[in-house]
């Protein structure tokens, strides 16, 4: 797979992302070269990292050298505000050995500390200094969005949230829309919890693809950026996979309907205690 034939978006600063990546949350580190190295052959051009995942440094030693590759790393949980960030971001950088981040993420917005103004002041200054392409959140609600944007008038390019078939997110994704946020997806598969969904089946024997393939691609097709997580080489093969065909109005009719208000499988960003 050819990174030219890869889905992309343009984000609200004018960058380009592509639409579909390799997430490293919980590969060890020992692996996560290895495992980065392998996408980069099979034509992934998206690799998701963070501070919290403790594989900033082999993402960097995998990718050295290769400016083909969109990177994107987050702010730890433990080191919100404004100097901390801009510290956490050296660290970072240092780690992933880049002259350029494509993107940072606040990684949550840890409301009950209620530093994340302080930090997101923090990225625009990154930003302002050319020291990051694009800046973003991961797992904000409305109001923590509202509120950044509405204490510095700089609107984040991306919000990073949990989002599959039985967690849609449907009107955080419309806040979205009418705000210029690109949405992207984490445990876009929902942990493989879903994949035995006969509907899910069944459009996938329609189109001769895998269950997971088919998901992944509802994400493309809606828009969404994905960012499934493995580290089995069989199972990298499969999901980039997923970029070789489209889904009909009635496959995504179907998959829509999949969609469950108890369907979140991860912390509730409003009261998540890190």
């Amino acid at each position: 797979m050819s990174s030219q034939t890869q889905p992309t978006v343009v984000l609200n600063d004018g960058a380009t992302m592509p639409q579909f990546g390799l997430g490293v949350y919980q590969t060890p580190h020992d692996a996560t070269e290895q495992v980065v190295t392998l996408a980069v052959e099979e034509g992934y051009r998206l690799v998701d990292t963070a501070s919290m995942y403790g594989n900033e440094d082999s993402v960097g030693a995998a990718l050295l050298g290769r400016t083909d590759v969109f990177v994107t790393t987050k702010l730890g949980n433990s080191e919100h505000g404004f100097d901390q960030a801009l510290r956490a971001f050296d660290a970072s950088k240092r780690k992933l050995r880049r002259g350029t981040l494509d993107l940072y993420l606040i990684h949550w917005p840890r409301p009950r500390v209620d530093r994340y103004v302080e930090s997101w002041k923090a990225f625009i200054r990154l930003q302002k200094e050319g020291r990051i392409r694009s800046i973003g959140v991961s797992n904000f609600n409305r109001d923590h969005l509202e509120r950044i944007i509405g204490e510095t008038g700089v609107t984040p390019a991306v919000n990073q949230i949990e989002l599959h078939p039985h967690f849609q997110q449907k009107s955080l994704r419309a806040f979205h829309e009418q705000k210029g946020i690109r949405t992207e997806s984490w445990s876009p598969l929902g942990r493989g919890g879903g994949l035995s969904e006969p509907s899910l089946v069944e459009i996938a024997a329609k189109h001769r693809r895998t269950p997971a393939q088919v998901v992944i691609r509802w994400h493309v097709d809606n828009g969404l950026i994905a960012i499934p997580k493995t580290v089995r080489p069989p199972r990298l093969k499969e999901n980039i996979g997923a970029l070789g065909f489209t889904l009909d109005a009635d496959d995504m009719r179907r998959i829509e309907a999949l969609d469950s208000a108890g369907g979140r499988i991860g912390p509730d960003p409003a009261t998540a205690v890190f």
